[in-house]
């Protein structure tokens, strides 16, 4: 009997594999048969010294190719996050056959949303202010958990984890604005990759319009679980809950 598909775990901008905390055991308690390998991007986190790709589907590839390189075959799932589910869209509209299945968290991508709904103009607002300031790596650190998390606690229980990590590994500028061309420029295909998808919404999304997912969603004809009081960072905010969508999501397939 072959092992079960493992989970890829794909971050967003600027992010990496530390970044999901917990989230990686609250995952493992819902699924304790099933692997799970969270990847970084290139340009973030053990990756930080490496040119991020202008693209997203050089993104994908990246991923493929490690997968392979680790010994890792496919089928996979992949369990992603905004430019990490904009990744998992394009490995998805070229390699349909590796995969088993995605969860897309809090994404956003053309044609279906519009830039202001892709990036909220009062985010857009303070992460160019972050760039241009470089501000403390605390500092900093607070600036995005503000943004991207609706849980007050959660979000101060890891800013000194994230603090730490800025400072250990930080992201160029060059690096960041690659990924964010990277994201601007990606377009979806219009109709639904050959494989099956959910979609996740935060419904207090303050970086990201939650209308991005419902969007997505609709024009896919696919799943899509909102949560009533979670920011964009959802494994952050509400973790079991993510967990426990895609341990269903899985469960439906069989």
């Amino acid at each position: 009997m072959s092992a079960p598909a493992p989970w890829i775990l794909l971050r967003g901008l600027t992010r990496d594999s530390r970044h999901w905390g917990r989230f990686h055991g609250q995952l493992s308690a819902q699924q304790p048969e099933a692997r799970i390998v969270a990847l970084d991007l290139p340009g973030n986190g053990a990756l930080s010294r490496e040119r991020s790709p202008a693209n997203v589907e050089a993104m994908a590839e990246y991923c493929r190719t490690e997968l392979r390189r680790r010994g890792i075959a496919p089928p996979y799932y992949l369990l992603a996050m905004s430019l990490g589910a904009m990744a998992a869209v394009a490995w998805a509209a070229r390699h349909p056959q590796e995969l088993s299945g995605c969860v897309l968290i809090n994404t956003s991508m053309r044609p279906f949303s519009r830039p202001w709904q892709r990036l909220r103009p009062s985010a857009f607002l303070a992460l160019l202010q972050l760039a241009l300031t470089r501000p403390p790596a605390a500092a900093a650190e607070q600036i995005i958990l503000r943004l991207t998390s609706a849980a007050p606690e959660a979000a101060a229980a890891v800013l000194g984890d994230w603090s730490a990590w800025r400072s250990e590994q930080p992201v160029t500028l060059a690096n960041t604005a690659r990924q964010l061309l990277a994201a601007a420029r990606f377009t979806a295909p219009r109709i639904r990759p050959p494989t099956r998808f959910l979609v996740l919404a935060g419904m207090r999304d303050t970086l990201v319009n939650p209308r991005c997912s419902l969007a997505l969603a609709r024009a896919w004809d696919c799943p899509l679980a909102e949560h009533p009081s979670a920011g964009h960072d959802l494994p952050l905010d509400d973790g079991s809950w993510v967990a426990g969508q895609a341990a269903r999501f899985r469960a439906a397939e069989r």
